[in-house]
């Protein structure tokens, strides 16, 4: 259980640093690297602190999110899916799903943030779009089958007790 425990940590570190090194080598964090952003890291180290644990956070309940999902599917494929236990899955995902997504627009809210500290005269602001949304209509979908699931089981279990 250790070991397993330590290899899906050390998958998740290793998915992280191939996420960076993808997004560096895109140009989208080309200031990473040349040292020139360090001055403003110094400045402001609660808001750079605020923004690392915040993304952080949104990559806890990412990873967590996707364990649960691996639970319900080696579930469903030994059999019925609809028993309690999915139901909670179901559930468990929706809540982490939509803490993901409150977290994203913090990350982009504090952004927006530091970039106004910095360059004052910038006009850096940000947008949610009606795609943008679309995270938000999935917890909304993943509560409603949770609702589903938790229906399903008892039915099952009232079929079970009247054969």
């Amino acid at each position: 259980m250790c070991f397993r425990l330590f290899a899906c940590w050390e998958e998740a570190f290793f998915f992280l640093v191939i996420v960076v090194v993808t997004l560096m080598g895109q140009g989208m964090l080309s200031g990473l690297g040349d040292g020139n952003s360090i001055p403003d890291v110094a400045r402001y180290p609660l808001l750079t602190a605020g923004i690392g644990l915040t993304v952080m956070a949104n990559f806890a309940a990412m990873f967590f999110f996707f364990g649960k999902m691996r639970a319900l599917i080696e579930s469903a494929s030994k059999g019925d899916p609809f028993i309690p236990d999915n139901a909670r899955r179901l559930n468990a995902m929706a809540w982490l799903l939509l803490s993901s997504q409150v977290l994203t627009v913090i990350v982009g809210e504090l952004r927006v943030f530091a970039f106004s500290l910095i360059d004052p005269q910038s006009k850096n602001t940000f947008d949610i779009s009606p795609n943008d949304l679309a995270g938000f209509l999935i917890v909304l979908v993943l509560f409603i089958l949770a609702r589903v699931f938790r229906h399903g089981a008892a039915m099952r279990e009232d079929l079970e007790g009247t054969v």
